[in-house]
C-alpha cells in the first residue's frame, strides 16, 4: 500500500512538472490561439452553427432572450423539467424552460436545439451597474443549411409569438382622458387606467346569433389581416358605429369586442378634449391592438348633420364645443368637426395600427354624413330591441334556462307578444335579475310585462307597423339612409367654401 501511494505521489509531481514546462514553453496566447484554430477545424467539419443569447447585452436588457424564454412556453409541454412564472399584471400561469435544460423545436420543417444555460457570475469589484449573480442565456443550435432562414423567419416568428403570449397574460386595461392632459399615469401618458374586468362576451351577449357571427367574423378578419392592410395600402384599422335606441347593449357590445380580442379600451371624452392638437396628442399616446370608443356621439359634443344648416364651415354654429352646448366658445374647450374627422380618418389615425374605432349613438340621424362613411365607420351595426332569439339568451345567462326547459306555451306566448312589446334587453336583464331565485315567477312577470308594453304601443299607436321586428329594422334601416343620403351636394358645397377661405 505505502508502494502504491508513492507511486502516485511521483505521477503527481510529473504531471506538475509537465504542466509547468508547458506554461513556459506555450504561453498563454499561443495556447488560445491553439484552441481557438482547434475550434475553427472542428465548426468547418461540423453540419451545425451556435448562436448565444444572453440576458444582458453589456447593460441593457436583450428582449430577444425575454422573447425566447416566453416563446418556449408554448413547447416545453413535453419536457420533464419546467419551471412555473407570473408575469406581472397576470391573471394566468406560465411555463418556462428549467435551468441548464434544452428542448428541440421545429418551424417550417427546419428542426433547432435550445439550451438554457445558467452559470454563477464571477464576483465583481466594480461596476457601473450591479449585475446578477446568475448569468443567463440560451445556446441555439441549427444546421448550417437552415442559418439564413432561421436567423430572419424563424426570429421573426419568435417575437411575434412572444408579443401575442405577453398580450394574453397580461390584464387589459380601460383608459380614459382626464382634462387638458393634466393627469398622467405611472408612463407619463395623458390617459389614467384601470384594470378591465368587464364579463361580457358574444356568447352571453343579447343579440340576433346571425348578426353576432357576422361582426366576430369581422374582427377576426381585421385582426389577422395585416399583410391584407399593408399590400392595399390602407392603415391597419377599421370603424363601428353602433346605433339604436338605449338600453340596448351598445356598450356590452364594446366589452365583448374587447374580450374577444384581447384589446385594451380607451374611453375617450370629447367634453374633456380642449383643441384639435389636444385630440391628435391623444391618439398618438393611445397603443396598438386596442379599442378607441366615443359613446354617446351625438351628445357629447354638438354635431348635428350639417345638411341643415346652410352656412360656412367656420361660422360659430360650426364649432363643436367640449361641453356640447354650442354656446361655450370662451372657454377654450372647441374642437372642430374637421379634426374629429382626420383623428378617424386622417394621415393622424395612421400613427399606430390595429386599432378599432367605435362610436355610439341612439340618434343616428342627428349625425353628419361626413361621419358615416365608409373608411371612418365601415360597419353599422344596428342595436335593436329584444327579439325573441335574444331573449332566449337571457333566459339561458340569468335563470340557466336550455333550449327545452320551458313549455311550448310559454315559448310561443313570447314569440308572439316579444316584437310588439319593444322591450329592451336592460329592461329583460332587470326583471329576470329581481325574481332570479324564483325562476317561474321570472318567466311570469316577463311575460306578464311584455304583454303591457305590447298593449300599450298598440293602443297609443306607437307600434312601429304590424309586422314586428321586420317593421323595427326596416325603420333602423331608413334612418340609416337618411342619415347617409341627406344631400351629399351640399357636403360638397361646404366643402369648397372651406378650401376657399382657407386659400383666403
Amino acid at each position: 500500500m505505502k508502494e502504491y501511494w508513492t507511486s502516485l505521489a511521483s505521477l503527481l509531481g510529473v504531471i506538475a512538472f509537465c504542466q509547468t514546462l508547458m506554461n513556459s514553453v506555450f504561453p498563454p496566447e499561443l495556447r488560445f490561439a491553439i484552441t481557438k484554430h482547434f475550434n475553427t477545424l472542428f465548426q468547418l467539419s461540423s453540419s451545425y452553427c451556435y448562436f448565444d443569447i444572453t440576458e444582458i447585452d453589456g447593460v441593457n436588457t436583450n428582449e430577444l432572450y425575454d422573447a425566447v424564454q416566453l416563446y418556449l412556453t408554448s413547447s416545453t409541454v413535453t419536457s420533464n423539467r419546467l419551471s412555473l412564472t407570473r408575469a406581472t399584471n397576470s391573471s394566468s400561469t406560465t411555463f418556462s424552460l428549467s435551468s441548464n435544460d434544452s428542448i428541440a423545436d421545429t418551424f417550417d420543417s427546419a428542426t433547432v436545439l435550445w439550451e438554457h444555460v445558467v452559470a454563477q457570475r464571477q464576483t465583481q469589484t466594480f461596476a457601473w451597474r450591479p449585475m446578477p449573480d446568475e448569468k443567463r442565456g440560451f445556446t441555439l443550435r441549427v444546421e448550417k443549411k437552415d442559418k439564413s432562414f432561421i436567423l430572419g423567419s424563424y426570429l421573426d416568428h419568435i417575437m411575434e409569438t412572444a408579443n401575442e403570449i405577453r398580450r394574453k397574460n397580461q390584464d387589459r386595461f380601460l383608459y380614459t382622458n382626464s382634462r387638458g392632459g393634466g393627469g398622467m399615469d405611472s408612463r407619463g401618458l395623458p390617459w389614467e387606467s384601470v384594470p378591465f374586468k368587464h364579463p361580457s362576451t358574444f356568447e352571453t351577449l343579447a343579440m340576433d346569433p346571425a348578426k353576432k357571427r357576422e361582426i366576430m367574423e369581422d374582427l377576426k378578419d381585421f385582426a389577422e389581416c395585416e399583410s391584407f392592410y399593408r399590400k392595399t395600402g390602407r392603415a391597419w384599422k377599421r370603424g363601428y358605429l353602433l346605433y339604436g335606441p338605449p338600453g340596448t347593449g351598445k356598450s356590452s357590445m364594446i366589452a365583448a369586442m374587447a374580450n374577444y380580442l384581447g384589446y385594451d379600451i380607451y374611453d375617450l371624452e370629447l367634453a374633456e378634449v380642449r383643441s384639435n392638437s389636444e385630440l391628435r396628442k391623444l391618439l398618438m399616446k393611445t397603443s396598438s391592438k386596442s379599442i378607441i370608443v366615443i359613446e354617446d356621439i351625438d351628445c357629447s359634443i354638438d354635431l348635428k348633420n350639417r345638411s341643415k344648416k346652410k352656412q360656412s364651415y367656420y361660422e360659430p354654429e360650426m364649432m363643436l364645443t367640449g361641453s356640447g352646448l354650442g354656446g361655450d366658445e370662451g372657454n377654450g374647450n372647441t374642437i372642430t368637426l374637421s379634426g374629429l374627422l382626420n383623428f378617424t380618418d386622417g394621415l393622424w389615425s395612421c400613427c399606430g395600427s390595429e386599432r378599432i374605432f367605435v362610436f355610439t349613438t341612439n340618434h343616428i340621424e342627428k349625425l353628419d354624413p361626413a361621419l358615416l362613411r365608409s373608411g371612418r365607420m365601415d360597419m353599422h351595426v344596428y342595436m335593436s330591441y329584444c327579439t325573441f332569439a335574444s331573449v332566449k339568451i337571457l333566459l339561458k345567462n340569468y335563470l340557466g334556462y336550455e333550449e327545452g326547459d320551458l313549455s311550448d306555451d310559454v315559448l310561443k306566448e313570447l314569440e308572439r307578444v316579444v316584437d310588439k312589446a319593444e322591450i329592451t334587453p336592460a329592461d329583460v336583464s332587470e326583471c329576470l335579475i329581481k325574481n332570479k331565485r324564483d325562476k317561474e315567477r321570472a318567466v311570469s312577470e316577463l311575460l306578464e310585462d311584455m304583454k303591457r308594453r305590447a298593449e300599450r304601443n298598440e293602443k297609443h299607436g306607437k307600434l312601429r307597423g304590424q309586422i314586428g321586428r321586420l317593421a323595427v329594422a326596416d325603420d333602423a334601416e331608413e334612418q340609416e339612409k337618411r342619415a347617409l343620403d341627406s344631400s351629399y351636394g351640399e357636403e360638397e358645397e361646404i366643402e369648397d367654401s372651406i378650401c376657399k377661405s382657407s386659400e383666403d
